[in-house]
């Protein structure tokens, strides 16, 4: 998907920055005009993220209408929900957050997820970064145990897995 978006703006960066920006957010469009979810957003307050002006969000809207494979992308598209990554803390929740060398390799998250499952821990939340938006996706799985020191080791065996971070 992003390798398509970003060859159709590669010619137009400030455009490609519009697009990032709407796919990192969940936002979606229908009839030049943007929306989370049900909610529209004035373009903007989309170029003040983009650090674009208002022309170059219109411009990409545009864009996107006139091609029929972006324009099902971001018809479609729609924002992951909620984290509680930020908030674990105030929850008394618990925070493995993944580092991997390479985010394709097959088993990351089920490997994990078995051990955790093997001590009796049990997941609330997991979250994956996409490897082509991010350039260092990591696996971030939000728990209501503390993970007890032994497990680090046998997750970080898992073929792809750099280092472990808990919070």
């Amino acid at each position: 998907m992003w390798n398509t978006i970003k060859t159709h703006f590669n010619n137009h960066p400030e455009r490609l920055k519009v697009a990032r920006t709407l796919i990192e957010n969940g936002l979606n469009t229908k009839n030049n005009k943007i929306y989370l979810n049900q909610i529209e957003i004035p373009p903007i307050r989309i170029a003040r993220a983009a650090k674009v002006d208002r022309r170059t969000v219109n411009e990409t809207l545009n864009d996107i209408n006139k091609n029929q494979k972006l324009k099902l992308i971001f018809e479609e598209i729609r924002p992951a929900g909620h984290s509680l990554k930020e908030i674990a803390k105030h929850l008394n929740l618990n925070v493995i957050e993944i580092t991997v060398t390479n985010a394709k390799n097959p088993g990351i998250l089920s490997n994990t997820a078995t051990i955790l499952a093997n001590a009796n821990i049990s997941i609330r939340q997991a979250i994956v970064d996409d490897p082509e938006l991010s350039p260092e996706p990591k696996l971030t799985i939000i728990v209501d145990q503390k993970i007890p020191g032994e497990l680090v080791p046998q997750i970080l065996k898992t073929p792809g897995i750099e280092k472990i971070s808990i919070y």
